[in-house]
């Protein structure tokens, strides 16, 4: 239990210092936290596969991210999980972990982006080792639910 208070603080302060810290742009913060989640991912998802034997095809990967993963770092499985099966998932957290501790309703929704970007670029790259190229976007439209929009770039 101690182990989550610390992540959840460590988020919030990292969120935080990138921007007050520094003088830059809200797309900019916003990056900067994407880029930190993304080379935590990719790390990450090389040592928690590395017992575990090959993903079968793009659906079995996203499976394990969803259960696998998702119960790793936020102590619970997404939700819902839905794909046009073209390469477009939407990933469904109905409470998500770095949204919980904020008030419900609509005058904090602006600020939501800003606690979503390291899982954009966690969950980007835990697929890009994982050899799925995409785009991951986070939607939130009432607090503490978010949907998280994988498009899988082909070719």
């Amino acid at each position: 239990m101690a182990e989550e208070a610390v992540f959840d603080l460590i988020h919030m302060e990292a969120v935080s210092y990138v921007f007050q810290g520094e003088k830059i742009s809200e797309d900019e913060a916003v990056a900067k936290l994407e880029h930190m989640g993304f080379a935590t991912g990719y790390r990450l998802v090389e040592r928690l596969t590395r017992e575990s034997g090959r993903f079968k095809d793009e659906l079995d990967i996203m499976k394990y991210i969803c259960k696998d993963l998702w119960v790793t770092v936020y102590k619970k499985q997404i939700d819902n999980l839905r794909t046009n099966h073209q390469g477009v998932y939407v990933l469904h957290d109905n409470r998500f972990r770095f949204l919980s501790h904020m008030a419900a309703g609509k005058q904090y929704l602006q600020y939501a982006p800003r606690y979503l970007a390291f899982t954009c670029g966690l969950v980007r790259g835990c697929l890009a080792n994982l050899g799925v190229t995409c785009v991951v976007t986070a939607e939130v439209t009432q607090l503490p639910a978010c949907k998280f929009q994988i498009q899988v770039q082909r070719g």
